[in-house]
């Protein structure tokens, strides 16, 4: 478990829809295998806040945006491979 840095995630869902519940749960299952309690997950829905996804740029669900640690990046999909989230987060090294 990876506990140096707090990991701040925004996730953009449709939803209900089979993709964004997959990419729900499987952020949810790789923060507690490798962020557990050094992690917040914001979740939010395009469809109830259109305005937001358009003011944050967001034009495809799901989109995983990580906020912190610095820079932000985004991830497009279901997150359902787990070690190109560990690549994108520079953690592979230190989950080894």
């Amino acid at each position: 478990m990876i506990r140096r840095r707090t990991f701040t995630f925004r996730l953009y869902v449709a939803d209900q829809t089979q993709n964004s519940v997959q990419a729900q749960a499987n952020l949810t299952a790789f923060c507690r295998e490798y962020l557990r309690d050094c992690h917040t997950i914001e979740v939010v829905d395009v469809l109830r806040q259109p305005q937001r996804a358009l003011d944050d740029g967001i034009f495809m669900t799901p989109t995983l945006v990580v906020l912190a640690p610095a820079p932000i990046r985004r991830i497009v999909g279901t997150l359902s491979q787990p070690l190109t989230l560990l690549q994108t987060l520079k953690l592979e090294t230190e989950a080894a």
